[in-house]
């Protein structure tokens, strides 16, 4: 009968220990690495985020507040991932999944420091992304470089079918991105392995490339993406009008990779099948990157589609007392909580977690 009584006052006292820290969890960001993380007490999952174009790289925390606060309610762990201004979009993804690396061991030693779980880290399936604008091209490229060969001819013969079929590139430009691309690759190999042997010490366990192991893909694969008003943006996104765009792009001095080269990269190796697609109806940045999903890729399925109303700023947002200050040039600036919720976060919310079901399934 005393083993009975204390394994239930142990029940009743771990109970409360769980709920003690859902109530006193703080929705508070530090910084990690390079990145910004708000560490959530019993998380359910990790989203990482990456935003669009100076909302995402200079203070993301801030411009998508609401959007990021309704996530961490939920029981999510959220990474903002950041990016620099480069026309250069292979170094900057290869520096993003690099990042991931470079947090894991610093997440696993937080939550052992707070006595929170940390498998959830190290477990591929229970980690999602979260883009907007930009910040899609970034994911399609981590997830893009998936198919990537290990070995270096087949690697090599790979990046020039991609690029001779898409643009005309002299024999010098492609053997300068090949060379680059395995650099960054390599680089990322010895990160990933000083990662592992970093988390065995904290943890006392050997991760490998076993199933659902964080480790089992260099880069993302088989992860849920939520992309809200994607862009898979060019040189002519950012340099105005388009016939400088144009000039710089005929000089090799433009985005690499090319629209043209993202897409056929996303088309040749069938990627985003666990993908929920979001876009808005005043939208004309994102409207044909979002037409090519639907129309020419044929993704995601109608049941992962959505469309809110809006412009292409609508994930913004910071909550003040009951109201939502959308920072959009389109009205309304303002908007309750609950209609703000309704019109965007509840429904994103849904889609991911009938995806995460069909997954299970």
């Amino acid at each position: 009968h005393l083993s009975i009584r204390r394994q239930r006052q142990m029940c009743i006292r771990d109970r409360f220990c769980s709920r003690y820290k859902l109530m006193t969890s703080k929705f508070r960001f530090q910084a990690v690495s390079h990145s910004w993380v708000a560490l959530h007490p019993q998380p359910q999952g990790v989203i990482y985020f990456i935003g669009g174009a100076f909302f995402g790289t200079f203070g993301p925390m801030l411009f998508y507040r609401h959007l990021l606060r309704y996530f961490f309610d939920q029981g999510y762990t959220l990474i903002l991932l950041p990016f620099n201004f480069t026309f250069n979009h292979y170094r900057e993804a290869f520096f993003l999944i690099g990042e991931q690396y470079q947090l894991l061991p610093e997440l696993v030693r937080m939550a052992q420091g707070k006595d929170y779980e940390y498998e959830v880290y190290l477990n591929a399936k229970k980690s999602y992304w979260l883009g907007h604008s930009i910040g899609c091209k970034y994911i399609a490229l981590l997830e893009g470089f998936s198919a990537l060969p290990e070995n270096d001819k087949e690697r090599c013969q790979f990046i020039q079918k991609l690029l001779t079929c898409t643009e005309s590139y002299d024999s010098k430009t492609i053997q300068a991105i090949v060379a680059e691309i395995k650099a960054f690759r390599e680089d990322l190999l010895s990160q990933s392995r000083i990662t592992r042997k970093t988390i065995a010490v904290y943890t006392g366990k050997t991760y490998g490339k076993e199933a659902d192991s964080i480790f089992e893909d260099l880069y993302i694969k088989d992860q849920p993406s939520i992309l809200l008003a994607p862009v898979n943006s060019g040189t002519d996104s950012a340099i105005k009008p388009k016939i400088f765009a144009d000039l710089i792009d005929s000089l090799g001095l433009g985005v690499k990779p090319s629209p043209a080269i993202t897409r056929k990269l996303i088309q040749q190796n069938n990627l985003f099948n666990l993908l929920i697609l979001t876009r808005f109806q005043s939208d004309k940045i994102a409207a044909e990157t979002c037409n090519w999903f639907i129309d020419t890729l044929g993704k995601p399925p109608v049941a992962d589609r959505y469309c809110s109303g809006g412009g292409h700023l609508r994930p913004l947002g910071m909550a003040i007392a009951s109201q939502v200050f959308t920072f959009c040039l389109d009205r309304p600036w303002l908007a309750s909580i609950t209609i703000r919720n309704k019109e965007l976060e509840d429904s994103v919310n849904q889609h991911l977690k009938i995806l995460l079901q069909r997954i299970e399934s």
